[in-house]
């Protein structure tokens, strides 16, 4: 063969490899399982809501999405965990509004909410009860602030952690109330309720605390974070109390910065198609949650005012991480 028809050959085999190369690589999103990480332990209101997500997301995208519990910091520990991860879709963050608004101003931590994550979806707003062990002498929150005053330090309340809207929607309560109550944290809310339960601690700020309501098992003295609360006879509003009261807890779906903009609009199409089916919303409002889809520039602000309003409180208590 004549040196030049071989160097013609040899290039078009070289170009027909790379092609075929660059196809391979080129595939659709996703094409191999999601990781969606939860920032604390199984069991409490943010697995609880993942693991609703990953289901539907899963037959939405046609690739499993796997729950990934990483607890420790207060939720701290997975976000940073996400915001360094790849680029590339396959690792996502189910964060409570707790872990990128409120912690990072207590713990130590090893990202920047605002720069090295990015909003995918608004999942929910929660909808938390203040709510007591039933064998407490104490049916409401004017019973509460007196029984708080009349024993000054003695009351306990447990949260999912250090800088959880738990944490900080109690020390808000005590602000406005004149009380003192001792916090003790937990790495997820799932033990947090069942010390309370049990009689370990005395009382909890807690979405999830809305089954055990249900159940008996705890006592309901007010609901905050939604408008309304039909399957909680009898528990009013916390704004009935404080008018003023303007703290709600949120969940939303964060990717790592960086994240190519087409693919992040795959994903949040994703997310806003998994968000309206009704199964979806039946399943999250079971759970206390107010399913809300907000675009991103309003999560993105929600999760600014939070912190603002946060910080406030973190300085008008004097809070320090436990």
């Amino acid at each position: 063969m004549p040196l030049l028809k071989k160097i013609a050959v040899a290039a078009l085999i070289s170009l027909s490899a790379g092609s075929a190369l660059a196809q391979s690589s080129d595939k659709p999103y996703p094409d191999k399982p999601i990781t969606y990480v939860v920032p604390y332990t199984p069991g409490g209101t943010n697995d609880n809501i993942a693991r609703i997500i990953a289901r539907h997301l899963g037959e939405r995208l046609g690739q499993p999405v796997v729950v990934e519990n990483k607890p420790g910091a207060a939720g701290t520990l997975g976000a940073a965990y996400v915001a360094h991860a790849a680029a590339d879709g396959y690792t996502l963050l189910n964060a409570s509004i707790g872990n990128l608004a409120i912690a990072p101003q207590l713990v130590p931590v090893q990202f920047d909410p605002f720069k090295d994550l990015t909003p995918v979806a608004h999942l929910a707003a929660s909808r938390s009860v203040i709510a007591v062990n039933p064998k407490l002498p104490i049916h409401s929150i004017a019973q509460l602030i007196s029984y708080a005053k009349a024993h000054p330090g003695q009351l306990t309340y447990g949260t999912s952690g250090n800088g959880t809207p738990g944490h900080i929607s109690t020390e808000y309560l005590k602000l406005l109330a004149g009380i003192d109550l001792v916090h003790v944290p937990y790495k997820g809310s799932a033990q947090a309720l069942t010390d309370a339960t049990a009689g370990h601690i005395d009382l909890v700020s807690d979405p999830l605390a809305n089954t055990f309501v249900q159940a008996g098992k705890l006592r309901g003295l007010a609901f905050f974070g939604t408008d309304e609360a039909p399957d909680l006879p009898g528990v009013p509003a916390l704004t009935e109390t404080y008018p003023q009261w303007k703290f709600s807890g949120s969940f939303v779906a964060m990717a790592p910065a960086g994240t190519p903009p087409e693919l992040l609009v795959t994903i949040r199409k994703a997310f806003d198609d998994v968000l309206a089916e009704p199964s979806t919303i039946n399943e999250l409002k079971a759970l206390g949650m107010a399913p809300q889809r907000l675009d991103t520039e309003q999560t993105a602000a929600l999760i600014r005012s939070t912190h603002d309003l946060s910080k406030q409180i973190i300085a008008e208590a004097h809070i320090k991480a436990d």
